[in-house]
């Protein structure tokens, strides 16, 4: 996904091995399993393109990222308390961002 995600638009499977190639060497069929495992799980979406597939990421990283964070909060039975513990652990970067994405917010989004 990180691939996937870093390039930022549809991808056939060759396009994907050949990135990763850079870092070791990978058998297409490798990741043809994993590429069609990712579209099964819902990760990815395909079209054909000739006799393969063009593949491209369902969601953005970030999104990803926040439903990550969310599926984590919801396991707390405290949320509010849950809350404050991640906040006290945010660097002073991450408190900027927080911050930023709490101004980012439309006014009909904040209920």
């Amino acid at each position: 996904m990180d691939r996937m995600w870093r390039r930022g638009c549809p991808l056939l499977v060759r396009d994907v091995l050949e990135d990763l190639n850079n870092d070791r060497a990978l058998a297409y069929t490798t990741v043809l399993t994993v590429m069609d495992k990712l579209h099964r799980k819902g990760w990815l979406t395909r079209q054909p393109q000739g006799r393969a597939y063009l593949y491209e990421a369902v969601a953005s990283r970030e999104s990803y990222t926040a439903g990550l964070m969310r599926d984590a909060w919801a396991t707390s039975d405290n949320h509010a308390v849950a809350f404050v513990h991640f906040l006290e652990q945010l660097s002073a970067e991450e408190t900027r961002a927080v911050r930023t994405a709490l101004e980012m917010r439309t006014p009909d989004a904040q209920q």
